[in-house]
């Protein structure tokens, strides 16, 4: 019995010692204060000092001038496309192809993502950086022609995404007369799809990804992308000059 009882009384001291021991804390008084920023606060050259060094470099990378513009890239528009979402999509696809010559389309932002036009003129770094200020990913989807169908609708039914590789028109908020690739679409045949990250995931409400064949991230980001193809063109001599072109109609 001895044997048994000891380790019970050990327990029981040990939870006894160990409670008494803990200290409890409880919050007593709270102090709020505002502090206004405005022109009228001092300098502080400490801080000045500390940070000139960085931007002075950050300044220079950000001012780089890698392209030029025929034409401004503008995301206002009527129609279901856009002068800035056309150039966004294709710049996209360009560059995946040189990875994945197999990619059939790419919808790699949503008109929400196009924050800012590009005037027309020289493009800085800093442009690109305004246009694509986020890190999304670049994924690579095969999806079945199902599923491929829930992605123009989509797309129909919110009057349009920046696509390349991609043509329809859109009636009664539905796809119809689907091209992909250049060849008509067959619902029985499986398509490679190239988005970002943030689409895939279902950002913005979008469908179409959720059960995909087989998927891939293809390390390359979404701004990477187009600062690639906006320097190629540089060292092409050649400049940009998008345009609308009808590849998402609606009547």
């Amino acid at each position: 019995m001895i044997s048994i009882k000891k380790p019970i009384y050990i327990f029981a001291f040990s939870a006894l010692l160990f409670g008494s021991c803990r200290t409890k804390y409880a919050l007593t008084k709270s102090n709020r204060e505002e502090y206004k920023i405005s022109s009228d606060i001092a300098v502080d050259s400490n801080i000045i000092k500390t940070y000139l060094p960085y931007k002075a470099k950050l300044d220079a990378e950000m001012n780089e001038v890698i392209g030029n513009t025929d034409v401004v890239l503008s995301k206002a528009s009527t129609l279901p496309e856009s002068v800035l979402g056309n150039f966004f999509a294709d710049a996209v696809f360009n560059q995946v192809k040189k990875l994945l010559p197999q990619v059939d389309f790419v919808f790699p932002t949503t008109k929400g993502g196009l924050r800012n036009d590009i005037a027309k003129g020289e493009i800085k770094v800093s442009n690109i950086f305004e246009l694509m200020p986020f890190e999304n990913q670049l994924v690579m989807f095969n999806l079945k022609g199902s599923d491929v169908l829930k992605v123009v609708n989509y797309i129909a039914a919110s009057n349009g995404q920046p696509v390349s590789g991609l043509r329809f028109n859109i009636k009664d908020k539905h796809a119809e007369n689907i091209q992909i690739n250049g060849k008509a679409f067959d619902v029985n045949v499986n398509y490679w799809v190239v988005a970002s990250d943030y689409i895939a995931s279902g950002g913005d409400d979008a469908t179409g990804f959720a059960t995909p064949i087989s998927q891939k991230n293809i390390g390359l980001l979404v701004r990477d992308a187009l600062l690639k193809e906006v320097k190629e063109f540089k060292a092409a001599g050649k400049s940009i000059n998008t345009k609308l072109d009808g590849r998402i109609t609606k009547n």
